[in-house]
């Protein structure tokens, strides 16, 4: 019988001095950890019981202070990061690096043991100058934001003291996440290619999830990964048999370049998907109208039902932004998922081409993947080139 070695690694980074403040003028205290330093971002919480180490990486998270709302997080602590699968793609993790700008946890477990412990969670935000905060009611804090909408706050964490005073005049010139544009920091800068075999699908780059990527491959098509403002032009000289548009950080409406080429995609009727923000930039293409939700949808149990056969899925979801409902009605878009909970759009499908968009993430990772399906109906559209309507 094979033995496992079970690795059990103790926090090094935490005990520090740590603050929350509000641009409300709220301001919790805790214990900091990870790296010590001063982050301004939209607060916003996740409803998942694990992945942090997939949902930390998420570049949709970019410009973010993210509250677990499971109580204990750490324990089992984070793989290797330089490990990858055979295609060059990180195993384990979403992105290259942590994308959110600071950690909210109700308690941080001081020990982690795993048998695939590479680094504790505190020593991981340290190496990558994450700060986090520890000690915090986030059940509390998730019914601030449910009742009065995601708001910017500061996370400091520190050596010493900290001047209060200081950071809330700070705070309130910080730049605002709704003004802020994230393309050049989470999208690629060059071309990416992944797999030798298959035929290419394209994946415009917009903070895409390593997730997409295998999902792609996994079909038997080669990964192109492009950056998120790269022409239509350029994208067809690739010969296509499809284009993916992925999720990503902010408003779409942010993303002008993006949206002009998913027109064009549409005209050309090239089957294309779009996950997330993706699903935004194509319903802006297709004539629908986005706005900003309250306090997002992100975890790992949102039900959205398929209207095309009454079936409800478990979903995946991270995103602050929605398509209009009722602006469908005037596009070229037809509704295919809505949200349970709150009737929120979920997924559209154009009426004549072979155009088919997503809210939530049919990669999950982390999450059910109850959903994969809808990268064979991609496969379907590129294959058989029938509509997204059939």
């Amino acid at each position: 019988m094979t033995r496992v070695t079970i690795t059990t690694k103790k926090s090094r980074h935490a005990n520090k001095f740590g603050k929350l403040i509000f641009d409300d003028g709220t301001v919790l205290e805790g214990m900091g950890f990870g790296y010590s330093t001063t982050v301004f971002g939209e607060i916003v919480f996740n409803t998942g019981m694990v992945g942090y180490p997939e949902t930390l990486t998420d570049p949709s998270y970019s410009g973010q202070i993210l509250t677990l709302t499971y109580p204990l997080v750490g324990n089992y602590g984070v793989p290797d990061p330089t490990i990858k699968d055979p295609d060059g793609i990180p195993k384990f993790f979403e992105s290259n690096k942590i994308q959110i700008r600071g950690l909210v946890v109700h308690e941080l477990s001081l020990s982690a043991s795993h048998w695939n412990l590479s680094l504790t969670l505190d020593e991981w935000m340290n190496n990558e100058k994450i700060p986090g905060i520890s000690g915090i009611d986030t059940r509390e804090l998730t019914k601030k934001i449910r009742k009065g909408g995601v708001m910017m706050a500061a996370l400091v964490v520190s050596d010493s003291e900290i001047d209060e005073e200081k950071i809330r005049k700070q705070l309130q010139s910080a730049p605002k996440y709704v003004s802020e544009k994230f393309m050049d920091a989470v999208s690629t800068s060059q071309e990416e290619v992944y797999g030798q075999t298959g035929e290419p699908v394209v994946v415009i780059d917009t903070g895409a999830k390593n997730s997409i990527l295998r999902n792609i491959r996994n079909l038997g098509y080669k990964v192109i990964k492009l950056p998120w403002d790269t022409s239509f032009e350029k994208i067809i000289s690739y010969k296509p048999k499809g284009v993916v548009i992925s999720n990503g950080p902010g408003d779409p409406q942010n993303c002008p370049d993006t949206i002009e080429t998913a027109k064009k995609l549409i005209e050309s009727n090239i089957p294309t998907l779009g996950i997330c923000l993706g699903a935004q930039i194509i319903g802006i293409a297709g004539n629908t109208k986005t706005y900003k939700l309250k306090y997002g949808h992100r975890g790992q149990n949102k039900p959205c039902v398929n209207l095309d056969n009454d079936q409800i899925y478990v979903t995946s979801q991270n995103h602050g932004y929605g398509i209009d409902p009722v602006s469908l009605k005037n596009s070229d878009f037809n509704l295919w998922f809505k949200n349970v909970d709150d009737n929120t759009v979920e997924g559209i499908k154009h009426k004549i081409k072979n155009c088919i968009a997503v809210q939530f993430h049919p990669e999950a990772t982390p999450g059910p993947y109850d959903c994969k399906f809808v990268f064979e109906e991609l496969s379907h559209l590129m294959g058989e080139g029938n509509t997204a309507k059939k």
